[in-house]
């Protein structure tokens, strides 16, 4: 029987194996340490790890990003157990970034039906959540999919397009959008019956972005709930400056504990501690009416500060707390979101580097910001905001 887990105070650190390989390194009031146990120090409880099947093209050429296969994963998660820290696995079911723009077939999945794409599911599954139990121990939660806001696996298990600005989902015919939601059920079914069988005391999340769009929440988890799909908890990606306001987002939030009965996560967020990126280009626009903070550790300080307090106010104790999107991806030279093979394989051809480095909760040096203390408390109702942590 599985037992109530902590409240989560989680980063996202799945670009660490690349940072530290470029010359990266961490710091703290204790001095240079290792990035596992500084987190674990400031108040950090878990650590979120990305899975990409195979993250290199046919010659072998890494996609960056972190380069995220399955033998990088298992090392981080195994640092992050020698912290202390808990455990979530994101499943992309891809090779390389999944997400609403881009939910691409694996190289060596390519070809199959749907059938053969369950199969696949369910095999790789089994082969991540039984590498990482032996390694590193059950993980507590497991997410079937990345913001699959729009389905996974296209073009199978792709769904209607839900358009972010006009907040509206494309037009499909009632039996063709009814025969889309089964297809990403039958997916879906095929990852979460895996976890189970692989290790009955991880939680399963479902994931989408979009964090303040309560018809998009509610439209999908309808579909997929009538489908019977076996799932633990809703996670959401909430950036502000994309995502609606922070009363958006809660009352999505209360929506959702109340029409399913399921535990909320915030698994993607973040805010700039400065308006400029030292890496150069920048994903943060301080001039959008949306940044409603200030672009500085203050400013970083209040938006997490703020955050908890929208998932702590969730009814029946339900909002489980947050993960910050990548706080420790250092501008060290070399370092991309994708590589030119990467952005080949995703169809997803921008301008590569590190555009978040003004987001990170660790300045230029790998030094840690007071901001990540703040990260440490979100998640903890018992644990007030102190003026030492802004």
């Amino acid at each position: 029987m599985m037992t109530t887990p902590p409240q989560i105070r989680g980063a996202d650190v799945s670009m660490t194996a690349e940072v530290e390989a470029l010359g990266g390194w961490f710091s703290d009031a204790a001095g240079a340490r290792d990035l596992f146990r500084i987190l674990a120090d400031h108040g950090v409880n878990l650590a979120r790890l990305r899975v990409w099947v195979d993250p290199t093209d046919a010659e072998g050429r890494p996609y960056q990003g972190g380069t995220n296969d399955l033998a990088t994963t298992v090392r981080l998660a195994e640092r992050a157990r020698d912290a202390g820290l808990g455990l979530m696995i994101d499943l992309h079911y891809s090779d390389f970034w999944a997400d609403p723009k881009k939910q691409s077939l694996p190289r060596s999945w390519q070809g199959l039906d749907l059938d053969g794409l369950c199969e696949a599911v369910a095999a790789h599954t089994t082969e991540v959540i039984s590498a990482v139990s032996a390694n590193a121990g059950s993980p507590e939660w497991v997410q079937v999919g990345n913001e699959t806001t729009n389905g996974m696996l296209w073009p199978l298990g792709r769904t209607p397009r839900y358009d972010l600005v006009n907040r509206a989902f494309e037009a499909v015919p009632t039996d063709e959008a009814r025969e889309q939601y089964d297809r990403l059920a039958r997916l879906l079914h095929a990852g979460s019956s895996a976890v189970r069988a692989a290790d009955d005391r991880s939680r399963i999340v479902l994931h989408l972005d979009a964090g303040g769009a309560a018809d998009l929440y509610r439209r999908w988890f309808d579909e997929i709930t009538a489908r019977a799909v076996d799932f633990d908890a809703i996670g959401l990606s909430y950036y502000p400056l994309w995502h609606g306001s922070l009363a958006d987002l809660s009352g999505n939030l209360h929506q959702l504990v109340q029409r399913y009965e399921k535990d909320v996560i915030v698994v993607e967020t973040a805010y700039a501690y400065r308006p400029d990126n030292p890496a150069g280009t920048s994903m943060f626009d301080a001039s959008s009416p949306a940044a409603v903070y200030p672009a500085s550790v203050e400013g970083q300080s209040r938006y997490l500060h703020d955050l908890a307090r929208v998932v702590r106010d969730v009814p029946g104790g339900r909002g489980r707390g947050v993960v910050y999107w990548e706080p420790a991806w250092l501008p060290v030279p070399g370092t991309s979101w994708a590589s030119t093979a990467g952005m080949a394989y995703g169809n997803d051809v921008a301008e590569p580097g590190n555009g978040w480095a003004n987001q990170t909760l660790f300045d230029e040096g790998g030094c840690a910001l007071a901001s990540l203390s703040a990260l440490g408390a979100t998640a903890d109702p018992l644990r007030p905001m102190r003026e030492e942590d802004t």
